[in-house]
């Protein structure tokens, strides 16, 4: 690995289950010369599973600049480092997005090493429209920025998804029965891929009533529906947009396909629709 500047591995690790891992994660650890990690104790638990025996550092939100620049001397200095964090990939909402980021400005080598995903697994097993969503992350703990936030989002079309951690479950559900609708569907997460992986399924306001009264426990992805508000569309201005992509090369079955999309029409009413108004 490396004969000058050493190499960043950023590995996904298990989300819960330790047997979720991967042959080339277990090599990957077995062969850098250190491990940066968000908590030693944690990331220790599944080295000593797989018998790996690896000098740690930690890194985590806290660990402050001095600590990020340590790791990056290292890697100049031809060390190769893994970066985990105690639960999937390390850079989405974790602390390793900083080293990440400072890495590619030296221009230093990077490699992923594919691991689960919370948010992707919850997605899975939601029900809810999988064709394209938002990944938010966590909301604000104020709850008037994460009021704020969520109004920006309330007319998103596409699957929301957002993490929460328990102590902060019940005044996030309430705020987004109070924005976004107390009727919009959503799917709560908790524990996947652990023993009491659980899926609750309903609308906001019987979401929030189940936790309101059952103490949330564990770790918590939030898959909302997005915004099924039908508004009035101007056929006209969306016969003229696809106009306009098929005068630019589309095939016209695609541009009417992409624009039906767009706009929640039915292709066949756009189709005809086209035919009455630009075909003789």
């Amino acid at each position: 690995m490396g004969d000058s500047m050493g190499k960043l591995f950023i590995c996904g690790t298990p989300i819960g289950n330790l047997e979720d891992v991967s042959v080339r994660l277990l090599k990957t650890l077995r062969r850098v010369d250190l491990i940066a990690c968000e908590d030693t104790r944690h990331t220790a638990k599944l080295l000593a599973r797989y018998k790996i025996k690896k000098p740690l550092i930690s890194y985590h939100e806290h660990s402050g600049q001095e600590r990020e620049a340590y790791i990056l001397k290292l890697l100049r200095e031809g060390k190769n480092i893994a970066l985990v964090s105690d639960a999937g990939m390390p850079g989405i909402s974790d602390p390793g997005a900083g080293l990440i980021k400072k890495a590619i400005e030296e221009g230093i080598p990077l490699e992923v090493v594919p691991g689960p995903s919370a948010l992707v697994s919850a997605l899975a097993l939601s029900g809810m429209d999988t064709s394209s969503f938002v990944f938010v992350g966590f909301l604000p703990a104020k709850e008037g920025a994460r009021e704020k936030l969520l109004q920006e989002l309330k007319r998103e079309k596409r699957t929301l998804i957002f993490y929460e951690a328990p102590h902060r479950l019940v005044k996030t559900l309430q705020s987004m029965a109070k924005i976004l609708g107390e009727e919009r569907r959503i799917a709560v997460a908790r524990e996947i891929t652990k023993l009491y992986e659980e899926v609750r399924r309903g609308s906001l306001r019987e979401i929030e009533r189940y936790f309101a009264h059952n103490p949330p426990k564990g770790e918590f992805t939030l898959i909302v529906e997005g915004d099924r508000e039908e508004k009035e569309v101007d056929r006209e201005k969306v016969l003229a947009e696809v106009k306009m992509l098929i005068d630019k090369g589309m095939d016209k079955k695609e541009a009417l396909k992409m624009k039906a999309r767009e706009y929640k029409i039915k292709k066949s009413e756009l189709y005809k629709s086209f035919l009455d108004e630009y075909d003789d």
